[in-house]
């Protein structure tokens, strides 16, 4: 269950009498690491209290589609591409048909067609209901659709009937929901990750550095931790925790990071997301430089080259699989695709980090990943969790083939 480690899910309540069980549902998610949002439809309401869900999960509860309020803040684009699992539980037989015909006439329906997350379904309604011819094929034309259906369950029902219908217990559907994340692509494999900024010293208070958060070397050491992967994450300074399962180096400068890279070979596949320094001053000075009161002259570094981190890496005897990034503000696929051939790369991954919705410090991003036939494979923005996931599957399959 640590697959829920900080996953994103977005979960749909619908009006049914098992609206009750999303109280302890959000429990169990929350309980597991998951971050919750809950999306209420209006009959939802009707047998829980959004109060009760916000308590539970810990933020306001979405209810209308033309909420001024949670446009103003999120909105349904953004909670649509905030989500890594759309849960909808329980999923009456009204909601069914409502997504079988693809309508968009609440908040939750129209979040199920603006997200790309994968949609799960944890149907809940009497007995004669789900057995009806209609409330079956809504259910295999949305399974047809990549959704999947957890139960429902059989046994006694509020209403007195006994048969197929129950939702699911909250402790399986967590259960279930830890199962639509993919483990196992890099199971017995070595991963190393390069991640953040490095800093380069001009003397004891002052260094050269740039403006990469980690977010997504992180996001991407806790993917391939995810699939199975031994991950060694070698990171610049920033402010994140260490992800589960993940064997973290701290390091401040290029020279460092290369350093404890090369400590941690032999590696079967080496992501480097960090935002290296490609130079540093030629002389730090021992004591923190003064400047002079009586001149108006500005101050002179003589900067030289780092090492190249990646280069050195690829072009050792026993090269791992070997992925760069290129963060560019122009150009972005023209220079990516030069970085690629000149470090004898396998793949890199290139993002625009003029855009400020994807660039530095950001929480979502979206990237193109170039192949040596200098093919391109478009990401479109999401998450830096989602794109993380996306880049280990690509990755991974790219790795199994070669």
């Amino acid at each position: 269950m640590q697959r829920l480690q900080r996953k994103r899910i977005v979960l749909g309540v619908g009006g049914g009498i098992a609206a009750y069980k999303s109280a302890e549902l959000i429990r169990r998610l929350r309980d597991q690491g998951a971050e919750v949002r809950v999306v209420m439809t209006r009959a939802a309401r009707e047998f829980i209290t959004p109060l009760t869900l916000q308590a539970l999960s810990g933020h306001p509860v979405f209810n209308d589609l033309l909420d001024p309020a949670a446009e103003a803040a999120m909105g349904h684009i953004e909670l649509a591409r905030w989500a890594d699992l759309i849960l909808v539980a329980p999923a009456t037989a009204d909601l069914m048909a409502r997504l079988a015909q693809g309508l968009a006439d609440d908040l939750l329906t129209t979040l199920v067609l603006a997200s790309d997350a994968p949609v799960a379904l944890a149907p809940a309604m009497n007995q004669a209901m789900w057995r009806d011819p209609a409330t079956q094929a809504n259910a295999e034309r949305l399974a047809g659709r990549g959704m999947r259906l957890f139960g429902p369950g059989a046994g006694s029902q509020a209403c007195g009937d006994s048969g197929p219908g129950r939702m699911l217990e909250a402790d399986e559907l967590a259960q279930r929901a830890a199962d639509c994340f993919e483990r196992g692509l890099l199971t017995g494999r070595r991963v190393l990750i390069t991640a953040g900024p490095t800093r380069e010293a001009i003397d004891p208070v002052r260094y050269v550095s740039n403006h990469s958060s980690g977010k997504m070397g992180f996001a991407l050491a806790e993917a391939a931790a995810e699939a199975g992967a031994a991950v060694t994450l070698v990171s610049g300074p920033v402010h994140l925790p260490t992800p589960q399962r993940v064997a973290r180096i701290d390091v401040v400068s290029a020279r460092d990071m290369l350093a404890a890279c090369e400590g941690a070979m032999p590696c079967d596949i080496l992501i480097a997301a960090a935002a290296v320094a490609d130079y540093r001053p030629e002389a730090v000075a021992s004591q923190k430089m003064k400047k002079d009161p009586g001149s108006d002259d500005g101050l002179t570094l003589r900067l030289v080259r780092n090492p190249d981190i990646l280069a050195t890496l690829a072009a050792r005897a026993d090269r791992p699989f070997s992925v760069g990034f290129a963060a560019e503000t122009e150009h972005l696929l023209d220079y990516a695709a030069r970085k690629l051939k000149s470090k004898n790369l396998d793949l890199i991954v290139a993002n625009d980090v003029a855009n400020p919705q994807i660039g530095f410090n950001s929480e979502d991003n979206a990237v193109s990943v170039i192949d040596r036939a200098l093919q391109a494979t478009r990401f479109e923005q999401a998450s830096k969790g989602q794109i993380a996931r996306q880049l280990i599957a690509f990755i991974a399959a790219r790795y199994h083939q070669s």
